[in-house]
């Protein structure tokens, strides 16, 4: 049985930093010597453009196994020591395109099969939403690490997401583990934030573990802005930190026979 742990990074909510907790984690998890592939989900591609890379001038995106059936789309250069298969704007119409196929839910799963002992880390960056592209995610990984936001809103929708990973557990994936739920964008000063990142730790501490909560911060956009990793951007900011003990933590995961 291979060792390598699927993380999907999920959220139907969307702007909860789920893309750059993907390259952060990512990267840092490579500073450690493992070898990690990122797979952009996202018909935004986010994740590719974060990584530098134009996702309207590729000829390969992550539609071509999903959609057609065909390997793995690795984009042929490392990016900061980290493999990637990318997104466009076309895996927008995939789900469509799938209506009918047969075993659609294990598409991803079975492209991973055939790369997946070449890395000890596979990263993917799910759409923010319950639909077809986050079943197939989910579907392929071994865990899911859950980004979620510290307002009331953001806490409330954890019911609909823990609804969906039974769904998945009962359908296409009895083994998925939770990895752990990361707070993120969490600003101390707000009393509204603080409550909520305890009620956070309360109760889904039952369910997982809560990590350290991830600061709000400009300075993610502008390391996005450059494409870069924010320890390449300012290795000194407070959040780099909190990244590298969540890495750190995921490093350690353990695969359910």
């Amino acid at each position: 049985m291979s060792q390598t742990r699927i993380i999907a990074l999920f959220n139907q909510s969307g702007g909860v930093a789920k893309t750059t907790l993907t390259q952060n984690l990512g990267y840092h998890l490579a500073l450690k010597k493992r070898r990690v592939l990122l797979v952009d989900m996202d018909p935004q591609a986010s994740l590719t453009t974060f990584m530098g890379l134009e996702p309207d001038e590729l000829s390969i995106s992550i539609q071509q196994t999903i959609v057609d059936n065909r390997p793995l789309p690795i984009y042929p250069q490392p990016i900061h020591s980290i493999a990637l298969v990318p997104a466009d704007i076309n895996l927008a119409a995939s789900e469509m395109q799938l209506s009918s196929a047969i075993a659609r839910e294990y598409r991803l799963k079975n492209g991973l099969l055939a790369v997946q002992d070449n890395y000890d880390f596979i990263l993917i960056d799910c759409p923010p939403s319950l639909g077809l592209l986050s079943i197939i995610s989910l579907t392929a990984a071994t865990h899911i690490l859950v980004p979620i936001q510290c307002q009331f809103k953001s806490f409330k929708g954890t019911e609909l997401l823990l609804n969906t990973i039974t769904q998945v557990r009962s359908h296409t994936n009895p083994r998925l583990q939770f990895a752990g739920f990361v707070p993120t964008m969490f600003d101390g000063r707000t009393a509204q934030e603080s409550r909520t990142l305890k009620a956070v730790q309360e109760q889904l501490s039952e369910i997982a573990p809560v990590y350290p909560p991830i600061p709000k911060t400009i300075a993610f956009a502008d390391a996005s802005e450059r494409r870069v990793p924010l320890a390449l951007f300012d290795k000194n900011h407070p959040a780099v930190g909190v990244l590298k003990k969540i890495a750190d933590s995921i490093d350690k995961l353990e695969l359910k026979l």
